[in-house]
């Protein structure tokens, strides 16, 4: 497991620096961990408390509208990589491991080896840019057995696709608006490409 530096990061994205994701942590201590399993929100209202929404919208997007949501809950596993046509930021309310690798590795099949994989371990308090061209998926707890991740992307990003999409080519990973995903067999995704080749990696 790789350290998260400036410097180990630097392929598949960057440390974002500042403060302006403080007031993001404490909103975070009110919402519970689900029972089981993970549960993500894609916008949460109470984490998009309009000056903080905009700040990030102007200082990272650039001006575009983005969602603040969270990921949250129990997971150990891979399971399976996704990525996105722009930047995804997460932001570690609790420590966390995340598994990343690069887009320019999928097959032509879009097949993907996991033991490509590189694993980072990123402190509570982190903010991490991942690029467009990172494979990603939910965070692994690196503490006990919960994690709680702050996440934010383009508005509308993880939306229910409103058009009927023909499974051929890349269009057999599109899972919803902005969203492609390889999995592992293992994971038992409900209509997803099983790409995912080798270990579902795990961490005990």
């Amino acid at each position: 497991m790789k350290k998260l530096t400036k410097e180990s990061i630097r392929e598949y994205g960057r440390i974002i620096q500042g403060d302006c994701f403080g007031p993001l942590f404490e909103k975070m201590q009110c919402i519970e961990y689900p029972a089981e399993g993970i549960e993500y929100v894609m916008s949460s209202k109470a984490l998009e408390e309009e000056t903080i929404k905009q700040k990030v919208e102007e200082t990272i997007y650039g001006g575009m509208p983005v969602q603040i949501g969270y990921c949250i809950g129990k997971n150990k596993s891979l399971n399976a990589l996704e990525y996105h046509r722009s930047p995804e930021i997460n932001i570690a309310v609790d420590d966390m491991i995340l598994l990343l690798g690069r887009l320019q590795d999928v097959e032509m099949d879009f097949s993907y080896d996991t033991s490509r994989l590189e694993a980072f371990y990123v402190p509570a308090g982190t903010a991490v840019e991942l690029y467009a061209t990172t494979l990603h998926y939910v965070p692994c707890a690196a503490k006990g057995d919960t994690f709680r991740s702050i996440v934010v992307l383009p508005k509308d990003t993880n939306q229910t696709l409103a058009f009927e999409v023909e499974r051929e080519g890349e269009n057999q990973l599109l899972m919803a608006q902005n969203k492609w995903l390889i999995a592992h067999e293992e994971a038992g995704i409900e209509g997803a490409f099983c790409g995912l080749q080798g270990e579902n990696i795990t961490f005990l």
